[in-house]
């Protein structure tokens, strides 16, 4: 018998395959279709002929932590002890699974905002949590007033993600001081803050947990090289907490993945010594802001996009169709393959929306935008 009998192929393997199927341009999974940056690829080529194809630490390798400690502390001015407060961990996916399997226990609930990345609910249901999931404003910002309504003493973690996937919105001050505010409010509950593209956002800063004093001792950060720097295939992340919460991640950890890939932390930790990750965003938002001049003369509606590589748009001109079926008609017949954002929530409150990964080539953006504007 099925322990996740809900769960079946995910949206984004059903419209990468259409994609494929039909020819179209896939704008739906979030992966670059760029090379990586040649440094790294240098550092690759000479590092996989060195003796670094054994097991790193459980942790991780000591100067990786020791590079990560620093870009923490340059970019959030926190200050960690390295060896008890940081995991290197198989991507963003594996650290969020180990922190919810180290946390939930059978019947605590665990609070997550709609729409909402796919890989929070399965570990929250393999322990027996209970997900509570409390749809996003019509802007993609939180609604406190229904979050608030829904925490209570049996509420063990609320599950943030900043910036936002899928809508690209990054919270405000005022979000992060209602935050503060409701972890006050119950001691036990934790912070799981998924900040994935923290290092891709526009005109905004990004405002992190590890910024927070009052956050710090009950939360756990999330952060991903692979998505930034654009090397999703390596399946690269990192998790941050205090050793009191950390010690228990350490536990699942070890009988997941033990230790993760000796020569992709070993090149990470070249790389760092000397990129700062600063011109990043300066990349992407090049990259968004041609995907929104190249949709300007379309029938679409271009919604706020302050981080990640998403940009969405709203068809609610162009059809009447619920987003599932648009989406498909928009790969088989138009040649652009998207995500519908229906697929993020529990129920669908964001209506007639469509996701599109601009972290594509120059020309393919071009094209894609192009096919667009012809619907």
């Amino acid at each position: 018998m099925s322990k996740l009998p809900y769960i079946s192929t995910s949206i984004f393997s059903k419209m990468s395959s259409m994609a494929k199927e039909h020819d179209a341009i896939n704008l739906s999974q979030g992966f670059p279709d760029f090379p990586i940056d040649q440094e790294l690829s240098k550092i690759v080529e000479k590092s996989v002929r060195d003796n670094i194809h054994q097991y790193c630490p459980s942790n991780g390798h000591p100067g990786l932590l020791d590079q990560i400690g620093g870009l923490i502390h340059k970019s959030y001015h926190r200050e960690l002890n390295t060896s008890e407060e940081l995991l290197v961990t198989a991507g963003a996916t594996q650290a969020i699974f180990t922190a919810i399997q180290a946390l939930v226990h059978p019947g605590d609930e665990v609070i997550i905002l709609d729409p909402s990345y796919d890989c929070y609910i399965a570990p929250i249901e393999l322990c027996k949590g209970i997900p509570v999931r409390i749809p996003l404003g019509p802007d993609f910002l939180p609604d406190w007033d229904l979050i608030n309504k829904h925490v209570s003493s049996k509420t063990k973690m609320i599950i943030t993600n900043n910036p936002h996937n899928p809508s690209g919105r990054t919270w405000n001050e005022s979000d992060m001081d209602e935050l503060v505010k409701l972890l006050d409010n119950f001691s036990n509950l934790y912070l799981l803050s998924d900040e994935v593209y923290e290092y891709i956002t526009f005109e905004n800063n990004h405002l992190s947990a590890h910024s927070y004093e009052a956050l710090k001792s009950k939360s756990i950060v999330v952060s991903s090289f692979g998505k930034t720097l654009h090397v999703t295939g390596w399946k690269m992340g990192y998790l941050v907490a205090e050793k009191k919460i950390m010690d228990e991640m350490k536990k699942i950890h070890q009988y997941m993945v033990f230790s993760v890939n000796s020569l992709c932390q070993h090149v990470i930790f070249e790389y760092l010594k000397s990129n700062s990750l600063q011109d990043i965003s300066i990349m992407y938002q090049t990259k968004r802001d041609q995907f929104r001049k190249g949709i300007k003369q379309s029938r679409f509606i271009t919604l706020p996009c302050d981080g990640t590589y998403f940009q969405t748009l709203d068809y609610s001109n162009i059809s009447t169709k619920n987003d599932v079926e648009f989406a498909e008609e928009l790969t088989k017949h138009f040649g652009v393959a998207s995500i519908p954002i229906s697929v993020f929530s529990e129920k669908n409150k964001h209506k007639n929306i469509l996701r599109f990964c601009f972290a594509k080539q120059n020309e393919t953006i071009e094209k894609a935008t192009s096919l667009l504007c012809k619907i």
